[in-house]
């Protein structure tokens, strides 16, 4: 199974990011960067919630009624114009649902290492948000998951399955941002790699999780 950050290196995934920057009126590049980063998280969120029956169960249902990857065949109708002003909502409720009380630190982190204030990370997700659920919901129909326990698995090879300890840590810190400053400076020392930290992360964080944020794919 393809990782998300491969959907991004994909034609489909430079349709996303073009769209989503367009339709946000965002530089492509700072667009991309902050989907690298954030995709990954939303990920790790959604599996984190799937790890209870409630969640799993509740994540299920929204793929199996509404986000049934339809939403990807018709990406050129959703962004012509600019994004239905619906389609923005849903996303909104998607992001309060999968991060709850941690989406302004999750913004505020990826902001400051994209560039740009946390106010338009968040509308980069709102938009990106609903495509994501639309990735979930078809490869869940490709790969055959057709209950809540199979899931946990679903998302893990959608994160990378292999995905090294320290890639794992860094979500889990971003996730764990409560906006205070000191897990951004973390994280931006993990991102940026300062000194001895990237060597002994032997490229794995940069060259795995975040491999496309610097134009590496």
């Amino acid at each position: 199974m393809a990782g998300i950050l491969d959907l991004l290196g994909s034609d489909l995934g430079k349709t996303i990011i073009s769209g989503v920057a367009g339709s946000t009126g965002q530089d492509t590049n700072k667009t991309s960067s902050v989907l690298t980063m954030a995709l990954p998280v939303l990920m790790k969120a959604m599996q984190r919630n799937a790890s209870t029956p409630e969640g799993a169960e509740g994540l299920m249902g929204a793929i199996t009624k509404k986000h049934d990857g339809s939403i990807l065949d018709n990406l050129g109708d959703l962004f012509n114009g600019g994004v239905d002003k619906n389609v923005v909502q849903d996303g909104g409720n998607i992001l309060g649902h999968i991060l709850g009380n941690k989406q302004q630190g999750v913004e505020q982190v990826i902001g400051q290492k994209a560039g740009i204030d946390s106010g338009s990370v968040a509308n980069i997700l709102k938009v990106a948000a609903p495509i994501l659920m639309g990735v979930l919901g078809k490869q869940s129909r490709q790969n055959g998951v057709s209950n809540s326990g199979d899931l946990g698995g679903l998302l893990g090879g959608l994160l990378g399955g292999n995905s090294t300890q320290k890639e794992q840590s860094f979500l889990e810190k971003i996730l764990d941002a409560d906006g205070d400053g000191s897990v951004i400076d973390d994280v931006a020392g993990m991102v940026l790699g300062g000194g001895n930290q990237q060597k002994s992360s032997g490229g794995g964080l940069l060259g795995g999780l975040l491999g496309g944020l610097f134009g590496k794919k």
